[in-house]
């Protein structure tokens, strides 16, 4: 069946002046597709050093370039402009061109509003990895024709010719891709929100506001998945357009997917159905039970629940993400890379019985780190810090220290490697070394996968 939306955007784009904000590894398959359809391309980038394969393949298009610090000053007379997550929506060159007609897009919403299947969005503060992961699992051990993309898995806009009504689409969305959306999945889930990311959005405020964009644009048709647990995503039901499901960790709902006594159940009308034992499954900790609840929310109206059982307890988790890495003399270590936030390494903590000999801090998101505070003395033998955010982490654990009257020892180092040293130094028989930073990878890093590699790679060789 021909894709008409898809046939229709190609006409459109054909001899049109097109604006590429942003040359990462996401939008170089969007350069070649433009190139195919006969597009007058510009390319902006704040960054001047730009990989020589691809500025090989922009001159060979005879694309032009726009670099440097005002990049964006030759942003002028664009009819359609493709932003990178990274680049604010309201730049004062951006917000002139939309005013003077031009219009402002992204590759993922174009996925969204393009597919001829059913789209599956998962955004939150945390866990959204995990569960997008998992959503793709279930569906494609059942045989469903799926694809998984947003910040995960393969830049999907070059697929849409291949899709059709039959396949499934599973987006892994933060809040800087939804911060323009103005079409939303068929299915949305919502995992949890808590504070993030404030060092790009202007209040938190902003920060809900976009990760609600996932839902706003649903029809009567559509389906919410919502954490009940969770105060803001609870609320946002009275604003859905659709079906909301709920999970939850914490209430036995009458209605929804709840984790009860180590049980992963459904409730409709308050009769509850036994899902899965947690004892059964590869994924461990209570934030990866409510991930499971939402993958279960997102699926069952696609497969029955009986399908779902297997994929689930065979599903081991993400990489990066409490990523079992190796034993040594009877010490575990653990890579959790993308916990980038206090909640995200809460979670980890939560996760193990054993004392933790736990490796945190990086580049400042301007977090509040108060929170991390108790579950650090509670789970922590040693707490080692780096980066940007490491005087920040030590001030709250000394302060609860002394709010407590105890005392664990604490090392602030300057790098990776050194952090690691000391690890191998202080953890006793039977602890485990956790990597989880509560913070972003920027100061040091690329992004969380490289610093996660890094840490891995230097374990290895221990």
């Amino acid at each position: 069946m021909v894709n008409q939306k898809l046939l229709e955007f190609n006409n459109y784009i054909r001899q049109k002046r097109v604006a590429v904000l942003g040359i990462g590894v996401s939008h170089i398959p969007l350069i070649d597709y433009l190139y195919k359809h006969s597009a007058y391309v510009t390319l902006f980038d704040k960054n001047e050093k730009i990989d020589k394969n691809i500025i090989r393949k922009i001159n060979d298009y005879g694309m032009k370039l726009s670099l440097g610090e005002n990049y964006l000053e030759k942003l002028n007379n664009f009819d359609i402009i493709f932003r990178s997550p990274s680049i604010r929506p309201d730049c004062p060159e951006i917000i002139k061109e939309q005013e003077r007609g031009a219009i402002l897009t992204s590759e993922i919403e174009l996925v969204v509003e393009i597919c001829p299947g059913t789209v599956i969005g998962v955004t939150g503060s945390d866990g959204k990895t995990t569960t997008s992961s998992l959503i793709y699992e279930i569906l494609k051990q059942n045989n469903k024709k799926c694809y998984l993309g947003g910040n995960i898995g393969v830049p999907l806009f070059t697929k849409l010719d291949e899709m059709d009504e039959d396949c499934y689409v599973v987006l892994e969305l933060s809040s800087f891709q939804l911060m323009t959306m103005e079409v939303s999945p068929k299915i949305s889930v919502i995992t949890n929100i808590t504070p993030n990311h404030l060092d790009i959005h202007k209040s938190y405020d902003e920060y809900i506001e976009a990760k609600s964009n996932i839902f706003k644009y649903q029809d009567k048709k559509s389906i919410l998945v919502l954490n009940y647990d969770n105060e803001i995503t609870r609320n946002f039901a009275n604003e859905a357009n659709g079906k909301v499901v709920y999970f939850s960790s914490k209430e036995k709902l009458d209605n929804g997917i709840i984790v009860d006594d180590g049980i992963i159940k459904i409730a409709e009308d308050g009769l509850r159905r036994h899902i899965l034992n947690t004892k059964n499954i590869h994924l461990k900790g209570m934030h990866n039970y409510e991930n499971i609840c939402a993958a279960i929310g997102a699926t069952k109206s696609i497969l029955e629940i009986e399908k779902q059982v297997k994929p689930i307890s065979e599903f081991r988790g993400v990489e990066h993400r409490l990523e079992y890495v190796r034993k040594i003399n009877e010490i575990k270590w653990y890579n959790d890379s993308i916990g980038t936030s206090p909640t995200r390494t809460i979670a980890g903590l939560n996760s193990f019985e054993e004392k933790i000999v736990l490796i945190a801090g990086g580049y400042d998101k301007h977090l509040d780190y108060e929170p991390l505070a108790k579950p650090i003395i509670e789970h922590v033998s040693s707490l080692i810090l780096l980066g940007q955010t490491a005087n920040k982490i030590e001030s709250v654990v000394k302060n609860e220290l002394k709010n407590q009257s105890k005392d664990i020892p604490i090392y602030k180092v300057n790098s990776l490697e050194e952090a690691i040293i000391i690890a191998k130094q202080v953890a006793k028989l039977g602890e485990i070394v956790l990597f989880s930073p509560a913070s972003a990878s920027f100061d040091m890093f690329k992004d969380f996968a490289e610093r996660g590699n890094k840490f891995k790679k230097i374990v290895q060789e221990m």
